[in-house]
Formats: structure tokens, sequence, C-alpha cells
């Protein structure tokens, strides 16, 4: 017991991240600025090869199809090589993947191509993830969770802006530079974490893989799959698939008031996925994943009935901010019920999983919604899949807990668990 009766009362001071967390975030931030800057151009790209409208938006199908079947191999290569070296190679396969693109002679050489960087992406992203439950400090987590998510959309807001710069030199320009982009960044990974000690461990210091079945006996762990669904659905699916068609077809804006809506949604996520972050690994996980939900169901639902594009844009920003209030949580939930003493790569590629489902499934069912009924059921729909997650978070426990050894995964797991937290 401490003499200082005032002890207690002391400001705990916020832990220092590992390098690695920085080296990682900068790479995260290049990966999506890259994305961003080939991602206006792929169709027109497509469709220089004389081939239809439906074939060229194919080729982007296609990426998400493969990074959906690549999730469950990356799982298990990770369960066997380890994060790191998955995440290398996931890196260097999108890049000679992607500088390849810019060669293809034929509709059919790009989808290859595109394909293969769908596959190198999923490696890139389970084992991204990974490597985040690894080196985030137990008492860390919901922070480098934040840092991690702003380094993606940070990327994704920038990207489109140095495409449409770089497009200027010919349709195949961007492939080459985020391929040479790609390549630089993997080097410097590489360099970086090559004698980490933290990094170290997660390949060659670790204990026996945790299994998918363990994990999945977690109620919070079933809750995270399910809205990691709904976020695919709202965040990915809606988001891009519809929002752009609101804006100019109901609010009849053009194609750059829809650009600002997007933009609109990705900085009320920017300006809040941090600090809720690091909240919630002072107040715990389950209160913000259940309140960042419930505010995104009612947002996002609300947003189908807006008639100005002044009250659309705020209802975006809305939506944006309270996906980033619970984005970060999850994330860190998903890592208190993993560890960082195991690897964990099917259950973390199966979290992705149901983000891309979400996504792939919520672009195609939202359209046509909308086309059969109307854009308001459509963003209806979606906040109520949001707000049935909230509910699925409400049976679930907390997670955020100070166990005695900070590499220690939140219990029960394994046989001799023989049952989940209370």
């Amino acid at each position: 017991m401490s003499s200082d009766p005032e002890s207690d009362c002391r400001p705990v001071a916020k832990p220092r991240l590992p390098r690695e967390v920085w080296v990682l975030v900068c790479a995260n931030v290049v990966v999506a600025l890259g994305y961003g800057v080939v991602a206006p151009v792929l169709p027109q790209y497509a469709r220089h090869f004389g081939v239809s409208i439906s074939a060229a938006t194919f080729v982007i199908t296609a990426f998400a199809v493969m990074r959906l079947i690549g999730a469950p191999p990356a799982g298990l290569l990770v369960q066997q090589l380890g994060e790191r070296r998955v995440y290398i190679s996931g890196l260097l396969i999108v890049a000679v993947s992607t500088a390849a693109c810019a060669f293809a002679e034929t509709y059919w050489q790009l989808l290859v191509f595109r394909s293969l960087g769908g596959t190198g992406s999923a490696m890139f992203t389970v084992s991204s993830l990974g490597l985040m439950i690894r080196i985030s400090p137990a008492d860390a987590r919901g922070r480098v969770a934040g840092l991690f998510s702003s380094g993606f959309m940070i990327g994704s807001v920038g990207g489109p802006i140095l495409g449409s710069l770089t497009a200027g030199f010919g349709l195949s320009a961007p492939f080459l530079i985020y391929g040479a982009a790609l390549l630089v960044a993997a080097t410097v990974v590489f360099v970086s974490l090559r004698n980490s000690a933290v990094v170290g461990r997660s390949d060659d210091d670790v204990d026996a893989a945790v299994s998918f079945r363990a994990v999945a006996r977690h109620r919070a762990y079933r809750a995270a799959l399910f809205s990691n669904f709904a976020t695919g659905w709202a965040s990915f699916g809606l988001r891009i698939a519809l929002v752009p068609l609101f804006v100019v077809e109901v609010l009849g804006r053009s194609a750059g008031a829809a650009g600002l809506a997007l933009t609109a949604f990705a900085v009320g996520n920017i300006s809040v996925v941090i600090p809720s972050g690091y909240l919630s690994d002072r107040l715990g996980r389950r209160r913000l994943v259940i309140f960042g939900l419930a505010l995104a169901a009612v947002s996002t639902a609300l947003v189908g009935f807006t008639t100005s594009l002044p009250v659309f844009l705020v209802a975006a920003y809305v939506a944006g901010a309270a996906t980033g209030i619970f984005v970060s949580p999850q994330q860190a939930a998903v890592a208190d019920v993993v560890g960082n003493k195991s690897r964990g790569g099917t259950a973390v590629a199966t979290f992705q999983m149901m983000a891309d489902f979400g996504s792939i499934g919520g672009s195609l069912l939202v359209g046509l919604i909308a086309q059969y009924t109307s854009f308001g059921l459509a963003f209806l729909v979606s906040g109520v899949i949001l707000g049935l997650a909230a509910i699925g978070w409400i049976f679930a426990p907390e997670t955020r807990s100070r166990p005695s050894s900070e590499h220690t995964p939140v219990r029960p797991f394994g046989p001799e668990a023989g049952g989940e937290v209370p």
C-alpha cells in the first residue's frame, strides 16, 4: 500500500509507444496514399483496352474478391511464418503486381495483375493487424489502433488528390509511382524491423498459435465480427457505392460535391479516431463501441433523408466521427482477446474478412434497394445493421483489463479455460 495518500490521484502518463508502431503507421499512410493514387484512373485505364464499362469496373471487384479469398490463407501463413514475413511479402506482391499493370498489353493481363495485388493486399492487411496486436503495449492498444486507422484515413484522403496530379503524366504513371513507393516502404520496414526485439519476438519467440475456436468462444470477439461486418457495409459499401449517387441524383449536385461529401466523412473519422483509442485505454472498450455504433446508426439512417447539401455534409461528418469513435476500441478489443504472446492469424483474418463481406455485400444490396425502392430506405437499412451491432456489444463483456503481465491475452482461452468472461 502506498504511503502517499495522494498517489492514486496523480495523472497517469501516456505509455511510450515502441518505435515499431511509428514505422508501421508510416507504411500504412504510403499504402493508402498509393491506393488513392491508382483508384481514380483504374477504370479509365481498363477502358483504354476497349472493354465495356462493366468489364472495367470488374477489375476493381476482382481486387476486392481476391482480398476476401486470400484472407484465410494469409491467416494460416501468419500462424506458420509470423506476421513480419507475411507483412513484407504482401507489400512486395502488391508493389510488383501494381507496377506490372503499367506494362499490361491486354485487359486480361491487367485483370491478372490486379487480382495478384488483391492477394498481396490480403496478406498485408491480415499481418498488419496482427503486428498491431503484437507490438501494442497492453495499456495502449486503443491508442495504437487509433494511430493505425488514422494512417489509412490520412492516406485515403490525400491519395485521390495526389492521383489527380500524377494522372497528367499518363494513365500508366500512377501504377509505376505506387509500385515504386511500396518497394521503398517494404525496404524501410524490413530494415527498421529486422533487428527489432519487439517484432523479432513475434516471429521467433512466441507461444503456440491461439486457435480460432478458442477466440470465437469469447462474446466480445463475436460482437466484433458483426460490428466489423456493419463497418464494412456502412463505411465502405454504402459510402462508396451510394453516397456519390445520392449527392448527384437526389440532391442535384455535381460529382465534385460528391467528393466533398466523402471528404467530410473522412475528416470526421480522422478527427475522432485517435482520441477515441486513447479514451478506450482509460475507460474501457465496450462503452465507446456501443456509443459509437448507436450514433453511427442514427446519423447514417438520417443521411438518406436530407434534402440539402449543407445538412448532408454535417450528417456525413457526424457519421464519420461516429465511426471513428468505435473503430479503435473495436480493434483494441480484438487485440485484448487474441493477446500479443500468441499468433492469432486465423482469428485476425476472420475479423478482417467480415469487413470485406460487409463491403462487397453492402455495395451490391444498397444499390438494389435504392434502385427498386428508395435511397432513404437503403440508408435506413444500413443504420439498422449498425444498430443491431450496437445491441450485440451490450451483451458482450468488457475486454480492457490490467493483467499482471501485459503479454497475457484476455482470459479465458484454451481447453483449460472452461468458459468465458462473465
